[in-house]
């Protein structure tokens, strides 16, 4: 592992990533909401991730983080070894790249960066792209959930609904969270969560980058979620929460977790409060 990869920042900016990709220890993976976008063009040397094996897929929860077998059926299919600095990044503001780097949280691999803006950032930069694929090295990599404390389940949210020092942070659509809209038997919020659409976090003038992070905790502590809290985020499928987790993680939230059975399953259940 070169000293260079190593001192690479969590969110790290276009320019200078430009700088390091030549490093043998890089790996950085596309992954975006379109498919086509990898293919109309991708940061030199990336390869290409499929969103879906971001989750299990099967079962009454298919947003559930992938079994441990999937996970390292999936890292060694991508060459992920011990030595691996992982960038992410992708087509729409950071949803998916933070799903990946949540999942590899989970199983302790903690070099990782977020290309910051995803490929909006890159192109915007004028930074080269290429169009051909390419393909990863396999390794045999066997995943562990090593830091399980970055998730959290439904049974410990019921738990410590309305406990002091714990946040519940909603990262859909306003019109989601007062049970306006959505594709669940219940609408409407888990009781006592605050609603930050997780756009709100980006700058769209930026090249989708996170907006500046002293108004973003200005903003986010008015709401009551300060850096001190422990604070379980989640939308419909911990697919845009994964950037809202990101999002507190590059803000000093060192207990911010994600929840990644969502919505899809609170509001499928007969037995889980909810609030309009």
């Amino acid at each position: 592992m070169s000293s260079e990869a190593n001192l690479l920042p969590l969110i790290i900016e276009p320019e200078r990533l430009a700088e390091h990709l030549d490093e043998p220890s890089l790996l950085i993976i596309d992954v975006p909401l379109k498919a086509e976008s990898y293919a109309e063009g991708h940061v030199p040397g990336a390869i290409f991730l499929d969103k879906a094996r971001l989750m299990r897929g099967s079962g009454e929860v298919p947003c559930l983080e992938p079994t441990v077998a999937q996970l390292s059926a999936l890292f060694s299919e991508l060459g992920l070894t011990r030595d691996t600095h992982v960038v992410a990044y992708d087509d729409e503001g950071g949803g998916w790249a933070g799903r990946l780097l949540w999942t590899l949280e989970l199983i302790g691999h903690t070099r990782y960066s977020y290309l910051n803006g995803g490929i909006h950032a890159w192109r915007q930069d004028g930074l080269p792209v290429e169009t051909a694929p390419n393909a990863p090295t396999p390794s045999a990599y066997e995943a562990e959930i090593l830091h399980p404390e970055v998730a959290i389940d439904r049974v410990e949210l019921v738990e410590r609904l309305g406990e002091k020092g714990f946040a519940i942070w909603d990262a859909r659509s306003p019109e989601e969270y007062r049970g306006e809209k959505g594709d669940n038997r219940q609408l409407g919020h888990i009781p006592g969560a605050v609603n930050m659409e997780w756009t709100r976090a980006m700058d769209p003038e930026r090249g989708l980058r996170i907006r500046d992070y002293a108004e973003l905790v200005t903003e986010l502590e008015a709401l009551g979620l300060t850096p001190d809290m422990e604070v379980a985020t989640h939308c419909q499928s911990h697919h845009r929460s994964g950037f809202t987790w990101l999002v507190g993680r590059a803000l000093g939230f060192e207990k911010i977790r994600g929840y990644a059975g969502s919505w899809k399953e609170w509001g499928n259940r007969d037995d889980t409060p909810i609030e309009k």
